[in-house]
């Protein structure tokens, strides 16, 4: 029997159904965490504890378990895990991405540096340390901007500007978020820096593909129908197939595929975040990770494949291109958390879970539970999930169960 190893930070929302889909493969796990679990003695081939800020530790770590316990293939599931799975992997001899090109993935500044010398379309930027202070960057940066951290996720931390007053608050709500301690100690020396940005005007969509050999397979293209102008970028609907014409979707994907490449990707999934400005596409983000939170619950293949089992089955070589996308449109909702306070209540889940054409309400926030919304934050109340005949129709189930919903946040 095959063994995966999955990278899993406490943290993440993937753990059940990356685990779903290896018990449906009938594929032996091995668990990575950050913290040490009580009973790993008692199960040694799988649980282990991994400091994931420390790559090279985590390979002799998984080198060592590997004796014994031979690894078919090793998966992270989000932005922390991307580059230890890609060094573990490289050092097993297994198909994986360079690291190097993982970490330029995950670093916005390098990233933009990247593609800027490819000549891939990607937003001007300029990179400047805390040390510096604002004043300086806030004269020669243009306006509209945007600030933000360079390797944080979900949105946290990205703040448009529009003139100096508004860079200088942006400034400094961006230090303060780098001077937490857990960002700080993740971030290393870049929890020392802020990019700076043009801001593209125009419609956002997500890309979702699996790369064989620096082949790029699109998966899904998602329209993201809510607009993403500012000041914070918080997102809530996907929606797929999109609904952009034939001709902004070959460039979409050629953007996609010219940024994997600049970067040096070659193996396993990809996300992107593309802008359609005035002058075509433009890349935002390429990560070589799936796409977020539950989200992938949208994403159905052949009969009933999850995306999971698909990059599990492509991380063990079991298959070679992905069955057809369920033709029906689906999308997800992510429940933005309106203020800052303590979760007390949840109503309206059953009334939603009723609306025509939704397929689940779960809310991930618990009763008691400290909600922080962007730009601070990086978590949601939960997602609503929808399946319907045409993306419209998807986009509009989301938004009335939505709307019966009602949290009661106290301070």
């Amino acid at each position: 029997m095959s063994r995966v190893l999955f990278l899993l930070p406490t943290t993440t929302y993937r753990s059940h159904d990356f685990l779903e889909a290896a018990r449906r493969l009938n594929v032996d796990v091995t668990v990575a965490s950050e913290e040490t679990s009580a009973v790993e003695g008692l199960n040694p081939a799988g649980l282990l504890a991994m400091d994931f800020r420390d790559p090279a530790g985590c390979v002799r770590k998984a080198l060592a378990f590997a004796r014994p316990n031979p690894l078919d293939a090793v998966v992270g599931v989000d932005e922390d895990t991307a580059v230890v799975a890609a060094a573990i992997s490289g050092a097993l001899g297994l198909p994986a991405n360079p690291p190097e090109a993982v970490a330029a993935a995950r670093n916005k500044a390098v990233l933009r540096s990247r593609l800027d010398a490819a000549g891939v379309p990607t937003p001007r930027s300029r990179l400047f340390r805390l040390q510096g202070g604002p004043d300086a960057a806030a004269g020669i940066s243009p306006y509209p901007c945007v600030l933000k951290p360079t390797f944080l996720a979900a949105s946290r931390g990205v703040i448009r500007a529009d003139d100096r007053a508004s860079f200088l608050r942006a400034w400094g709500r961006i230090a303060a978020i780098l001077a937490q301690p857990d960002v700080a100690a993740k971030g290393g020396n870049a929890a020392n820096e802020i990019l700076v940005e043009e801001f593209v005007r125009g419609p956002e969509v997500a890309v979702e593909g699996l790369l064989s050999n620096g082949r790029l397979e699109v998966l899904a293209v998602f329209d993201k129908p809510d607009p993403l102008d500012g000041p914070f970028f918080e997102e809530t609907i996907y929606v797929t197939p999109s609904r952009l014409a034939a001709p902004a979707l070959t460039g979409i994907q050629t953007a996609t595929e010219r940024a994997t490449s600049a970067l040096g990707l070659r193996h396993g999934p990809i996300h992107a975040e593309i802008r359609v400005g005035r002058t075509g596409p433009s890349v935002i983000e390429v990560a070589a990770r799936s796409i977020g939170g539950l989200c992938s619950r949208t994403l159905q293949f052949g009969t009933g494949t999850s995306l999971e089992e698909l990059i599990l089955r492509h991380a063990l070589s079991r298959e070679k291109e992905a069955p057809p996308r369920d033709p029906r449109a689906a999308g997800v909702l992510m429940i933005p958390i309106p203020r800052r306070g303590r979760l007390r209540h949840v109503s309206g889940v059953d009334e939603a879970r009723q609306v025509p054409d939704v397929e689940d309400v779960v809310i991930s926030a618990r009763p008691g539970q400290i909600l922080v919304p962007l730009p601070e934050g990086a978590r949601y109340l939960g997602f609503v999930f929808s399946r319907a005949e045409t993306a419209e129709r998807a986009e509009a189930a989301l938004r009335e169960a939505h709307a019966k919903l009602a949290f009661e946040i106290g301070d």
